[in-house]
């Protein structure tokens, strides 16, 4: 058993005891039941992947969403020319924006489980644990299409952002490729400020975590190309080369404690975000 594997079942069993949450962060939230999801049910809709067309994942996200509880009114299809997007918003108790995201498109080879349905399904339960939740900020759940060929989803959104709305978008948090190992923070695709704040996080909730630069680009970049404050997390580790953009990127290959360690990191620092002051990041 290597040893990541090994800091995966420690932790996950920990953490199905206690951890931060944004309920838990919340004083208006005190007495909300948080219905966090499990490493079993993570795994469930990891061994759903699609593994055809990208029009087919695109449809697959919006069920996966009313899955977690969202009305079919809910999910939106927001189009931009050749590209659409998978949209579902929060509301909080301000106007202010923390957008989550992760791609739903893949690579010709494979199924995408890793690359990036791992991210997918990490953010659909991110926002099953938080839709009942009184938060004070707005999170937007995006799936972003054609990330693949060259970021072209989060780049039309963050085209659509008008300069003077550019200040209520307080941080983005990405999830790219879960599921081989603990979470990690791209540090060349991610803002300094947030990956102090994830790794002074992490800390805190004696989680494994690592940071360092990755290979590639992801979808956190167009929103920091855009002056607003993004941290990509993956879960990568060493071989991954091997896995990812090929046949061998299927179901079977995603380890579902990683994921679930992907979604609480991320959960926790969604509370994080929620809590601190929008400019907090700049």
């Amino acid at each position: 058993m290597t040893t990541c594997i090994r800091l995966l079942i420690v932790f996950v069993g920990a953490l199905l005891l206690t951890a931060p949450t944004p309920a838990s962060q919340n004083s208006n939230s005190q007495n909300v039941k948080v219905a966090f999801s499990t490493p079993e049910q993570i795994a469930e809709d990891i061994n759903a992947v699609p593994c055809k067309k990208n029009s087919e994942r695109m449809s697959a996200v919006g069920s996966l969403f009313e899955k977690m509880g969202a009305r079919t009114e809910d999910v939106a299809v927001t189009k931009y020319g050749h590209v659409e997007n998978i949209v579902v918003r929060k509301e909080g108790s301000s106007p202010e924006v923390i957008v989550i995201g992760a791609h739903y498109d893949k690579v010709a080879h494979g199924c995408g489980a890793v690359d990036n349905w791992s991210g997918i399904v990490a953010m659909a339960h991110l926002y099953k644990t938080v839709k009942d939740i009184s938060l004070k900020k707005t999170l937007v759940f995006v799936g972003f299409g054609r990330e693949e060929e060259g970021l072209i989803g989060s780049k039309a959104m963050v085209r659509a952002i008008a300069l003077e709305q550019v200040g209520i978008y307080c941080a983005m948090i990405n999830l790219d490729s879960l599921g081989l190992g603990i979470p990690q923070a791209a540090t060349n695709l991610s803002s300094n400020k947030l990956i102090e704040r994830a790794t002074d996080l992490a800390k805190r909730m004696q989680m494994p975590f690592e940071k360092g630069p990755i290979d590639g680009n992801t979808d956190s970049s167009s929103f920091i190309n855009k002056k607003i404050p993004a941290i990509a997390i993956h879960a990568l580790a060493p071989g991954y080369k091997d896995v990812l953009h090929n046949n061998a990127d299927k179901a079977s290959k995603v380890n579902s404690k990683s994921v679930y360690m992907g979604y609480r990191f991320a959960l926790a620092l969604a509370g994080e975000l929620d809590n601190s002051a929008c400019d907090a990041f700049r």
